[in-house]
């Protein structure tokens, strides 16, 4: 199947997109990204496989989710789902290759780390041009597609787990409650206390020397 794009309203079937390849004997990988915006931090991208017929109740998009609500889930995705794999790109590819090129190699790492590779993948948003893999993309597909909001649970918690652990190397910045995003508070920090080896240069407002 060649990549597309498409958006349609929310189905009622939440699992709807999977059971046309779940009917055929096919596994359906869903693949979504978190932390394309921050100032610091690695961009993480996930790849969820679920078994045929397996919904995980009350996953969806990961940003309309409070974050006790998505360790719940995230939980359980991780206990039912046939297959998880996790990749990132760190802040010196993103600022060597740009954010969407670390973005694509992030989600390649995370089909990568599938156990058994997926008979058919779907992307959250636009094709991806470099993946290297036939897919097939949709806009808010972490809305509209259990298996990309599934990914997209996985992917947050991960990176807001690594966010929250640089944040006791460095205090400071607030990591623990912005996970790296440009809030008011993050950007005074800067100002104040310079960069770390995990802020990102090539963003708006860091394209300075930084002395390490």
């Amino acid at each position: 199947m060649k990549p597309e794009t498409r958006g349609s309203e929310r189905p009622q079937d939440l699992l709807e997109y999977e059971r046309r390849f779940w009917g055929r004997g096919r596994s359906v990988a869903g693949v979504d990204e978190a932390g394309r915006g921050p100032l610091a931090g690695p961009v993480v991208a996930a790849a969820v496989v679920l078994p045929s017929g397996v919904r995980v109740e009350g996953a969806d998009d990961s940003k309309q989710l409070s974050a006790a609500v998505r360790t719940e889930l995230f939980s359980q995705i991780m206990k039912v789902a046939a297959g998880v794999g996790v990749g990132a790109a760190s802040v010196r590819e993103i600022d060597r290759r740009n954010i969407l090129r670390a973005t694509t190699v992030a989600m390649q790492r995370a089909l990568d780390h599938l156990v058994t590779p997926p008979d058919h993948i779907v992307i959250d948003g636009l094709p991806v041009k470099h993946l290297g893999r036939e897919h097939e993309a949709v806009v808010d597909g972490d809305a509209l597609i259990h298996s990309i909001g599934c990914a997209s649970i996985v992917a947050k918690v991960i990176r807001d787990r690594l966010m929250h652990r640089l944040s006791a190397r460095y205090p400071g910045y607030a990591w623990e409650r912005n996970v790296g995003y440009g809030t008011a508070e993050h950007r005074v920090a800067i100002a104040e206390l310079g960069l770390t080896p995990h802020h990102r240069l090539t963003f708006t407002g860091l394209q300075f020397t930084l002395d390490l």
